[in-house]
């Protein structure tokens, strides 16, 4: 593997998850913001689950691949781009928590909150990390 392309994909891996951790912390907000109003569903972010399906889908590959003869023949695989995973927004709204069908619950909503300030807080470094490593090797 060449190390440019290993530090590109590196790179681009943090900072889309960075850009992910941006938008659950709206959407942490938002949920805090109507923790008290009636009939209220939270929603959660989804990204880091599809995003490790696009990243698998590179490593494994089937026994047996299917030879497609026909170009509307449907492939029995099909690898998948990490760079066309998109951070999804999931509203929860099989579940309630209180008696006014609002299932926001305040403590939970701050300690995602605190996970996704330290998580951002990692990749910065891990990002800062990469890019000391390439300095390094430039002096």
């Amino acid at each position: 593997m060449n190390i440019g392309n290993n530090f590109t994909k590196t790179v681009d891996l943090v900072h889309r998850a960075m850009d992910a951790n941006l938008i659950r912390r709206g959407v942490i907000a938002n949920n805090l913001a109507n923790a008290g109003v009636p009939n209220f569903k939270r929603s959660e972010v989804n990204f880091e689950s599809e995003l490790k399906r696009a990243l698998d889908t590179e490593k494994k590959r089937p026994a047996l691949e299917l030879t497609l003869t026909d170009p509307r023949h449907i492939p029995s695989w099909r690898e998948r781009d990490y760079r066309e995973v998109e951070v999804r927004r999931v509203l929860d709204y099989t579940s309630t928590s209180k008696n006014n069908g609002n299932n926001v619950d305040p403590e939970q909503e701050i300690m995602a909150a605190l996970e996704n300030q330290l998580m951002y807080t990692l990749m910065a470094q891990a990002e800062s990390f990469e890019f000391g490593q390439i300095n390094m090797v430039l002096r």
